[in-house]
């Protein structure tokens, strides 16, 4: 049943807070004369004003000579009605406000201004009044310390390194970025941890404004089948089999395509559409990637990139708490990292502005040379929950799947050992043969040092080969 808030209940609410004054100071931050009658805006007006003026409120002598409105005192006013008040006001505010925030947004809509219209309505229905006083710290340590390492769970990454590195791994409602000059595989490392994720039954979505949601496949395909994509297009039969035999133990993914220039409006009506169409559980979202998304509340030049980044990044990051997501996306390096071996804050593209907002912040080393070597560098430049930054890592890449693991034993809990990829007849292959190209056929060896070579690599070989059959 919706209230009526007509002029006796708007009047008895500005009685209410002149016959105790702690009312008036609990909710003057929500208090808007406008959304009074008519006839009692002056009567909320000077009492607004005169508080501001003297630091306390007039009495009704006062109201009465300023406004030509009569108010009285309440008698026997206790506590007991303390609460009423609050709910009530709180409740006619957000009223009074939403209706004037739609009212101004079929102005905006009608003028083609749809940017706006969300701030207008959002910020309408978020005034509430704050009840919530806080952690008593001295309280309770015990149960505060369990809630902040318990509360959602730290999530693994799937890479010990990088989960040592945070303490543990990512947080949902936390914005992470990962960020790398062109061509340096931020897409990859995204894909991978989606596929590490995936793997430990978690469910998520892949936003790609860049590459299609085909090739996007393909090339997950790759790392959960541990083929190349020419063998993949030889064999589809196979590597469908192998997908949908990994698909009964995994999440549920769903991988879309939009356009470059979509705005997080547009990320959240497709998260919600999912979520309606499928009953999917959203676990993670990983957006590729933040340089190519529009901010919602403000319009600006793309070109502008360090305040369009920065809404962006604010939006992405609140949009994460909304979900209660694990949130991933990327960001381009600028020009002057490309000969860097270690990255600092005016490396990112757009300048601080997103690295300010976000979580955990992490940029990519990596080459050719590197690929083929096997090898992936990632660097901590932020991270508001540990003390890894500068700190880097190394992870294994075999340059076929394109998949990065983390052959780390030591780092590996009992949890995480059952995720961890088991080796292929391919990733043997890779480790036994010589990995860099520097040494070509035209080079001569002495004839000794090739059988020393050989009988190394035919160790090896047989080592590999007995583990993998155990």
């Amino acid at each position: 049943m919706q209230k009526d808030y007509n002029v006796d209940i708007q009047k008895l609410f500005l009685e209410m807070m002149l016959t105790n004054a702690e009312l008036y100071t609990r909710v003057m931050n929500i208090m808007n004369s406008q959304n009074f009658e008519r006839t009692l805006r002056p009567v909320a007006e000077f009492m607004t004003e005169y508080s501001e003026k003297y630091s306390l409120l007039p009495d009704v002598k006062q109201i009465k000579a300023t406004t030509g409105v009569q108010l009285n005192l309440i008698e026997d006013f206790g506590d007991k009605h303390t609460e009423w008040f609050l709910e009530e006001f709180e409740s006619f505010t957000k009223r009074q406000e939403l209706e004037r925030a739609i009212l101004k947004a079929a102005d905006l809509l009608e003028k083609g201004e749809f940017g706006p219209v969300e701030k207008l309505i959002k910020d309408a229905v978020q005034i509430s009044l704050q009840r919530d006083m806080g952690t008593d710290y001295f309280a309770d340590p015990k149960t505060r310390l369990h809630k902040y390492f318990n509360a959602g769970g730290q999530q693994s990454t799937g890479w010990p390194q990088l989960d040592r590195l945070l303490y543990g791994g990512f947080s949902r409602g936390e914005l992470n970025i990962f960020a790398g000059g062109s061509g340096s595989g931020k897409s990859l490392v995204m894909m991978n941890i989606a596929l590490n994720w995936l793997n430990m039954g978690l469910s998520g979505v892949y936003i790609s404004l860049e590459l299609s949601e085909e090739l996007t496949s393909l090339r997950t395909d790759a790392m959960l089948t541990m083929m190349s994509t020419r063998d993949i297009r030889k064999d589809i039969d196979s590597t469908e089999l192998k997908v949908k035999m990994a698909g009964k133990k995994a999440g549920d993914y769903r991988v879309k395509g939009l356009p470059a220039q979509s705005n997080v409006n547009d990320i959240r009506s497709y998260l919600k559409e999912v979520q309606i169409q499928t009953s999917m559980k959203v676990d993670f979202v990983m957006i590729d990637y933040l340089d190519l998304v529009m901010p919602v509340s403000v319009k600006v030049n793309p070109n502008d990139q360090f305040i369009k980044d920065k809404y962006v990044s604010e939006e992405l990051r609140n949009l994460s708490k909304e979900l209660g997501v694990l949130m991933v996306t990327a960001s381009q390096l600028n020009r002057s990292a490309v000969e860097e071996i270690e990255y600092d804050h005016s490396h990112i593209a757009g300048g601080i502005s997103k690295i300010n907002t976000a979580d955990n912040v992490f940029g990519i080393f990596t080459s050719r040379s590197m690929k083929e070597r096997g090898k992936y560098g990632i660097q901590c430049m932020k991270s508001r929950s540990s003390t890894g930054v500068g700190q880097k890592i190394d992870l294994d890449y075999n340059i076929e799947t394109m998949r990065i693991t983390d052959e780390d034993p030591e780092g590996y809990s009992d949890q995480q050992a059952k995720y961890r990829p088991a080796p292929s007849p391919n990733d043997i292959m890779n480790q036994v043969k010589p990995q860099s190209t520097v040494v070509g056929e035209n080079i001569h060896l002495p004839e000794e040092t090739k059988r020393v070579v050989a009988d190394v690599r035919g160790a090896t070989l047989k080592s590999l080969l007995k583990n993998l059959q155990n």
